[in-house]
């Protein structure tokens, strides 16, 4: 529909830095949104689009799976809400002849932000052993090629069947069913590199490891405690909540390396106030932590609540709520005695002073939430870093009660959804259970691969075939180099797409691309219109109805996709009604009412406006799913990330016009970062100790336990206020430099917040000498 010329590459040439800001949002946030939506789309589409983005009648965002609240504004979105409706509505679209210019491996050569500006996917492409280009194929010539390869496998475990957290709940559902149905559990997904961490630690503590708060909390409590988290940037709706709650009288701690402007100071675009005015300061104390230290901090707190507790016997733990519904108290009362406040303070970075402050307020508040995101669940001991959050939270009773809880901010649409709907290698057996009875058949019952797992089992040549419902796992994982070496091991990769991104250009022997609609159009199959369904970060599940028109005739949606991929492998006499399924999706909500738990009546609950919420005990009535039917004080010890003289701790970060893989431009507007990536963020002083100069360019070598020297080349050095010790830099960029086998102890999860490196010195780029 567009023949736009492709966007230049991010070389930096252009790279301009200034000085960090300290307020986000405001007329910014439109002037940055309101012009690429309206060049993308033109005005009706944009019109059609926003107006109904996050609406009851609407669709949901596509970006972050922050909540709605009950009362909607005409306008319910942020700015990167309305960038990502653009990069997906956008009329621009890939042309045929692109495939004939471009081969495989000149893709390897280009930059996310380059393959993602080439427009939408229209046409299903497949690549045949020994070539190097794609090539348009029928739809059904597709599907023929995935059942052939799945066909050849000595095993059904030697296929892996990916998952992004943007897929549907209908869709997500179908597609861990058919890969049941096929014989493996093989399901990993986008939650395995996020927030698998806050699964674990959450479900061995309270026994769900979803949030345990609604939307309107934010507003009942008295304290709010942001943990490793950039909302700004990363889900800028919380900023309104976060607002609403200051005005309510709640105070806000925000702990954090860096300094992150929306928590700073917000300017509300949708009031007077913040698009002219002074805005609203938010974070009432900012800890600046060091990396790692996170679990530290919250015993230290803890340690001071049982100190309190010792000088007004009776007045400070909530002992009616311990005594009733918890276990371990004594055990984890006698290990806080030990906590040494020396090494608190070498492991934090902090003083004394701001500790005590920061207990001093949790000890005023009645009613507190902590919230937190990828800054805690990507270390090493995250799991035990989240349940000291666990911890913490129920010596004052602060679950189950009104404005009260533990709140991870999932970053990624519907993530949480497709673990609901069983997107998990490890789905336990009640659900297993359930979903054979539901369609005659016994699933496989082992374990299957996670996303880490996944990559080293197609490295060491155990997985053949790769199938993608979205994502891109290449660009996402960590140890690009080899999960880049891993994907080309494959027979075959199969990726469902909406535009391209670096997973395209690392595939097997054989490839297909198969093109979907996006969250945002139409979806007509035989029964009419069609909606589906989402579940936000407070099991708030609600239907999304796409509202303009396909930006292409040969779009199939997700569910038609698997549906009829389901018929080809599995055979058009197999039992399960998968071409019932893409004909109405309701009859697949009929299965998910019998199948997952809390789904009960599905397809009228989701009818309702706003949806419904899924039930969550912890939350509901103070009833903990655990074996002993109580939550559980755990008992961890402190652990340091030992940094050798000379060398700093890196963490990975989003820019702001950044989701996820997907840049929307090479602009990182709060921390002064304009046409640029290749950069570090380091602290004045380190930089004074290392020798080197603000501006100047070095090689970053990772020094993971397995000695391999992995190095991020000639980035540019940029003087910043981030906590001592630490360095920052953008992901997925620096995915490079954390071994696949670097993982958090218990979730698997890369450790892309806590990985030890050095910086020396190098030559700066051609196009900087130029300059």
């Amino acid at each position: 529909m567009s023949s736009k010329p492709p966007v230049q590459d991010d070389s930096d040439a252009d790279l301009v830095v200034s000085r960090p800001k300290r307020a986000a949002a405001g007329i910014h946030s439109l002037t940055e949104s309101m012009p690429q939506a309206l060049s993308a789309m033109g005005p009706v589409r944009s019109l059609k689009t926003l107006l109904a983005m996050n609406q009851k009648d609407g669709f949901d965002c596509m970006s972050c799976a922050w909540p709605d609240p009950p009362d909607r504004k005409i306008a319910e979105f942020c700015e990167n809400g309305a960038k990502a409706v653009t990069w997906e509505a956008g009329l621009l679209t890939v042309p045929r002849d692109f495939w004939e210019t471009n081969s495989v491996s000149s893709m390897r050569d280009r930059s996310e932000y380059w393959l993602g500006q080439q427009g939408r996917l229209v046409d299903p492409v497949y690549k045949p052993a020994g070539s190097d280009h794609y090539q348009p194929v029928s739809w059904d010539n597709a599907f023929r090629i995935v059942a052939r390869e799945l066909h050849a496998l000595e095993s059904p475990d030697e296929a892996v069947f990916y998952t992004s957290g943007r897929t549907s709940n209908e869709t997500a559902f179908q597609y861990q069913l058919f890969a049941r149905a096929f014989g493996t559990n093989n399901l990993p997904d986008c939650s395995n590199m996020c927030h698998e961490s806050t699964g674990l630690a959450m479900g061995d503590t309270i026994g769900v490891g979803k949030c345990a708060i609604t939307y309107e909390d934010f507003a009942k409590s008295d304290l709010i405690i942001i943990m490793g988290q950039n909302p700004g940037t990363c889900h800028p709706r919380m900023l309104t909540a976060l607002e609403e709650a200051k005005q309510a009288g709640a105070e806000i701690v925000a702990i954090n390396p860096l300094p992150e402007a929306g928590l700073i100071n917000f300017r509300n675009p949708q009031k007077p106030r913040g698009l002219v005015g002074t805005g609203t300061d938010l974070a009432d104390q900012f800890l600046q932590i060091r990396l790692a230290g996170d679990m530290a901090l919250m015993q230290a707190v803890a340690k001071r609540v049982f100190r309190a507790e010792a000088a007004a016997p009776g007045a400070v733990l909530d002992h009616a709520f311990l005594e009733e519904h918890c276990q371990g108290l004594e055990e984890y009362r006698a290990h806080m005695e030990k906590v040494d406040d020396q090494v608190v303070m070498a492991a934090t970075g902090l003083r004394t002073a701001e500790i005590d402050e920061l207990a001093a307020r949790y000890l005023k508040a009645d009613k507190v939430i902590v919230t937190w995101a990828m800054g805690l669940t990507q270390h090493k001991r995250a799991v035990p870093t989240i349940k000291e959050i666990i911890n913490l939270l129920l010596l004052r009773g602060n679950i189950g009660k009104p404005g009260a809880g533990p709140s991870p901010i999932r970053g990624h649409s519907n993530v949480q959804g497709d673990r609901t709907m069983g997107i998990w290698e490890q789905m336990p057996p009640a659900f297993l259970d359930a979903l054979g009875k539901e369609f005659n058949f016994d699933p496989p019952r082992e374990n299957g691969a996670d996303a880490v797992q996944s990559i080293r089992d197609m490295r060491d040549g155990k997985l053949k075939v790769f199938v993608a419902m979205g994502g891109n796992l290449v660009g996402a994982i960590s140890d690009t180099a080899v999960a880049e070496a891993a994907l080309q091991k494959l027979t075959l990769s199969v990726q469902v797409s909406t535009k391209l991104n670096r997973s395209h250009a690392f595939v097997g022997e054989q490839a297909l691309i198969m093109p979907t609609m996006g969250r945002t159009e139409i979806d007509r199959q035989a029964s009419g219109e069609q909606f589906v369904t989402v579940e936000d970060t407070v099991c708030a599940v609600h239907a999304s109805y796409g509202k303009v028109e396909p930006v292409g005739a040969n779009l199939l949606s997700e569910m038609a996709i698997v549906s009829r991929l389901a018929r080809a492998v599995l055979g058009s006499d197999h039992p399960i009604d998968w071409a019932g399924f893409e004909a109405n999706y309701d009859s697949i909500r009929e299965h998910i009412a019998h199948v997952c738990k809390g789904c009960e009546d599905y397809n009228n609950k989701v009818r309702r406006p706003g949806g419904f919420v899924l039930p969550h005990p912890p939350r509901d009535s103070r009833t903990f799913p655990t074996p002993s039917g109580k939550a559980i004080f755990t008992v961890s010890g402190i652990e340091t990330v030992e940094v050798p003289e000379g060398r700093l701790l890196l963490q990975t970060v989003r820019a702001h016009d950044q989701f996820n893989t997907t840049m929307y431009t090479l602009n990182d507007r709060y921390r002064g970062v304009k046409k640029g990536r290749h950069v570090l963020f380091v602290n004045p002083s380190d930089l004074a100790e290392l020798g080197i100069a603000d501006g100047s360019y070095v090689d970053i070598h990772s020094e993971a336990p397995d000695g391999v020297d992995r190095v991020l080349r000639q980035q540019r050095i940029i003087s910043y206020p981030t906590a001592r010790g630490c360095v920052a830099a953008y992901f997925p960029e620096a995915n490079v430099l954390v071994s696949l086998d670097d993982t958090a102890e218990g979730s698997n999860t890369p450790v892309s917040k806590s990985v030890v490196v050095r910086l020396e010195k190098a030559a700066a780029p051609a196009y900087a000498t130029a300059t």
